[in-house]
C-alpha cells in the first residue's frame, strides 16, 4: 500500500508517524517530533527537539533581527521526510480540542442513519448555537448506548500545515483521505491491543507535553472522554494533579473504581506507574506496548520514546483498519479539503453532466455524420435540379419567343380586323353617296371628313334646294343637314351645304 504519514497536532507540539503495511504487519518506518515554542530556534542534530521563535518561515536558514535561526515547519517536515515520496503518500491529521469539538446526544441510536445526524445537528444548535456542515459530524456509541458526536468548524491548522509542505515542494497538495479524532483513535487503538474484560473499568492516561488526556473505558466500548488538562512534562510538578482530576472525571463519569490503568505519552516512566499504584491500588497498571508492529527500521533513541507518538500511531492504525473494514471509524476531512483534492473541481452535479457529456457527444458526432450524408445527397440532388433548370429555361425562352408572336399576331389581327370595319363602313357609305349622286346632274361634293372619329361631314354644292333634303334622307345614322348657303357659282346660282351624320349607322350593314 501507499506510504501513510499521520500527523499529530496539540497546542504548539506536532508528531509524526511514517508508516507502511505489507500482509504479515504494519511497519513504523520514522518518527519525529516538532516543538513551535516562543523563545529562540533550538535544533538538535536528530531534529527530535525545536524551539521556533516567532511565526514559521516558508523556507530555511533565515536569520531574524534578533539574530535567532527560524526553520518553517514545513521545512523541518519536508527535512525529516527526506527520501520519501510525499506526492504519493496518504497523509491522515489526528485532531483534539479546540480543533474539535465533542458533544454526547443522549437520544442514541433511535432512528435511521441520515435522520439521527439532523438530529444531532439540530441538538448541536441548540445546546452549544454552533451550525455545522453534516459532513464534518461524526460519532460513536457509547456504552450507556448514547452518542459521542465530535465536529470540527472552520479551517484546521494541521491541514494548512500539510497543504503549507506541499506548496513547499511545489505542490497544489498532498492526498489527505481521512481526519481522525486523537481520543477517540487512542481509545480504539487500546481497546484492540489490551484484553479487558466486560465488566473492567479502564482509563487511559496521555501525557503530552503541554497537554493531558484522560479516556475511559468500561470493557471494549468508549465511556467517558475527561476535559483536556492544561498539564503536561512541561509544566507538570507533581503528579498529585493528575489524580485529583482523575477522580473528578471518574465522578462526572458515574465511575465508582478503576480496574486498569494505561498510560502512554511523554511520560511512561517507573515513578509515575508507580504513583499510580499508590493511589489506585486495585488496578492494573501498564504502558501501552506496540508489539503489534515493526519498528526495526527506527534508530534506537526513537524507540525509546515511541509512546510518545501513540496518539500519531493509533489514528494510523484506525484508518487502516477501517481501510481493511475490520471496523468502522470516523472521518472528519471537510468538505472543503474534498473539493481541493479532486482532479477536477466539479460539485456533484458537475460529476453527474460528465455521462450526459459523453452522450452528447456521442448523439453530435453522429448527428454530425448523418447531416454530412444528407448534405452530400442534397448536393447531388441539387446538380441534377440545376441540370434541369437550365433546360426548362431553354424551353420557356423558345415558348416566350412563341408567346410573343402569338401576341404579335393577335395584335395585327385585331389591327386588321379594326381595319376591315373601318373599310366596310366607308364603303357602305360611299356606295350610299355614290348611288345618289350618281344619278343626279345637279348635286357635287367637295370635301368628305371623317372629323370625330365617328361623326363624318359631307360639303359640296347644289343646284336644287329639294336635291338636298333627298340627300340627307338617303344617309343614315342621323343625318343633319347643316346649313346651306346661297352662292353664284359662275353664271348659276348655288346652294352650298354641309351634312353631318354618324357612321354608327352603317355598322350593323358591316358586322
Amino acid at each position: 500500500m501507499k506510504t501513510l504519514i499521520s500527523i499529530y497536532c496539540e497546542g504548539t507540539d506536532t508528531k509524526i508517524a511514517v508508516i507502511s503495511q505489507d500482509k504479515e504487519k504494519i511497519k513504523l518506518l520514522r518518527t519525529a517530533s516538532f516543538d513551535v515554542l516562543q523563545n529562540k530556534a533550538q535544533i538538535d542534530p536528530a531534529f527530535s527537539s525545536i524551539n521556533i521563535e516567532g511565526d514559521s518561515l516558508d523556507f530555511q536558514g533565515v536569520e531574524n533581527p534578533d539574530g535567532a535561526i527560524g526553520i518553517s515547519n514545513p521545512a523541518l517536515i519536508n527535512s525529516e521526510l527526506k527520501g520519501i515520496n510525499l506526492s504519493k503518500a496518504l497523509f491522515v491529521p489526528a485532531l483534539t480540542e479546540p480543533a474539535i469539538y465533542y458533544h454526547v446526544f443522549e437520544r442514541g441510536k433511535q432512528t435511521g442513519s441520515t435522520k439521527l445526524t439532523q438530529e444531532i445537528l439540530t441538538d448541536i444548535q441548540e445546546t452549544k448555537n454552533i451550525s455545522i456542515d453534516k459532513e464534518n459530524l461524526g460519532y460513536v456509541e457509547l456504552v450507556n448506548k448514547s452518542l459521542l458526536s465530535v465536529f470540527l468548524t472552520g479551517e484546521v491548522q494541521c491541514i494548512n500545515l500539510i497543504n503549507s509542505l506541499a506548496r513547499h515542494n511545489g505542490k497544489r497538495y498532498y492526498k489527505i483521505p481521512a481526519v481522525k479524532s486523537a481520543e477517540i483513535s487512542l481509545a480504539y487503538y487500546v481497546a484492540k491491543r489490551k484484553k479487558f474484560f466486560p465488566d473492567d473499568h479502564s482509563l487511559i492516561v496521555y501525557i503530552g507535553k503541554e497537554y493531558s488526556k484522560l479516556i475511559f473505558l468500561h470493557g471494549r466500548k468508549l465511556q467517558h472522554i475527561g476535559g483536556t488538562l492544561d498539564i503536561g512534562t512541561l509544566n507538570l510538578h507533581t503528579y498529585d494533579v493528575y489524580f485529583s482530576k482523575i477522580l473528578l472525571e471518574m465522578e462526572n463519569g458515574g465511575i465508582t473504581s478503576l480496574d486498569n490503568i494505561i498510560v502512554c505519552g511523554e511520560d511512561d516512566s517507573e515513578n509515575l506507574i508507580l504513583s499510580f499504584y499508590g493511589t489506585f491500588p486495585e488496578a492494573n497498571v501498564s504502558r501501552l506496548e506496540f508489539d503489534d508492529m515493526d519498528v526495526s527500521q527506527l534508530p534506537a533513541e526513537q524507540r525509546e520514546i515511541l509512546s510518545s507518538f501513540s496518539i500519531a500511531i493509533a489514528a494510523a492504525n484506525d484508518y487502516l483498519d477501517d481501510l481493511s473494514e475490520e471496523h468502522r471509524g470516523i472521518n472528519l476531512l471537510p468538505k472543503y479539503v474534498k473539493e481541493d483534492q479532486k482532479l477536477f473541481q466539479f460539485a456533484w452535479h458537475g460529476y453527474a453532466m460528465i455521462p450526459l457529456l459523453f452522450a452528447a457527444a456521442f448523439f453530435i458526432t453522429l448527428k454530425v455524420l448523418q447531416n454530412n450524408q444528407a448534405e452530400n445527397e442534397l448536393d447531388a440532388e441539387l446538380t441534377k435540379q440545376t441540370f434541369l433548370q437550365r433546360q426548362n429555361q431553354e424551353v420557356l425562352n423558345n415558348i416566350s419567343e412563341v408567346e410573343g408572336k402569338i401576341n404579335n399576331f393577335d395584335q395585327t389581327q385585331t389591327i386588321l380586323d379594326s381595319a376591315g370595319t373601318g373599310t366596310g363602313v366607308w364603303s357602305r357609305i360611299l356606295e350610299d353617296v355614290s348611288g345618289f349622286v350618281g344619278g343626279r346632274q345637279n348635286l357635287w361634293l367637295t370635301n368628305i371628313v371623317n372629323e370625330t372619329g365617328t361623326n363624318i361631314v359631307i360639303e359640296g354644292y347644289a343646284l336644287n334646294r329639294y336635291v338636298l333634303t333627298d340627300f340627307a334622307y338617303r344617309l343614315r345614322g342621323n343625318a343633319v343637314l347643316k346649313n346651306i348657303l346661297f352662292e353664284s357659282l359662275r353664271d348659276k346660282n348655288a346652294y352650298k351645304f354641309m351634312v353631318t351624320f354618324s357612321e354608327t349607322g352603317y355598322l350593323q350593314d358591316v358586322e
